[in-house]
């Protein structure tokens, strides 16, 4: 499986940016989806994750009510809807498969990656 993540930008603060992540195989609908960050001289974070069928989300306190995920299994396609954005969330985020349908924080629980799309938040 591969993953495509795109939508990445410079913004300014206070700003929005919709994140895109397509999946290559079909396999990706029966899996939780997830976003994951990582900014300079950090370790990798957990933003949120979906399951499979959409009715479940999580999201890190950081950005609980301004970030919203969603996903498309027509498309294989998992979104991350950024609004209000601040200079704290600038960073490369990775959107992930899950192991299985049921959802994650952990990125152990997650097995195949995107390449990352980088999210630049200017004050």
């Amino acid at each position: 499986v591969q993953l495509q993540a795109s939508g990445g930008g410079l913004v300014q603060a206070g700003g929005s940016l919709r994140l895109s992540c397509a999946a290559s195989k079909r396999t990706a609908s029966n899996n939780a989806l997830g976003w994951f960050r990582q900014a300079p001289g950090k370790d990798r974070e957990f933003v949120a994750a979906i399951s499979w069928r959409g009715d479940i989300t999580y999201y890190t306190d950081s950005v609980k009510g301004r970030f919203t995920i969603s996903r498309d299994n027509a498309k294989n396609t998992v979104y991350l809807q950024m609004n209000s954005l601040n200079p704290e969330d600038t960073a490369l985020y990775y959107c992930a498969q899950g192991r299985g349908s049921q959802v994650s924080t952990r990125p152990e629980q997650f097995h195949y990656w995107g390449q990352g799309t980088l999210v630049t938040v200017s004050s």
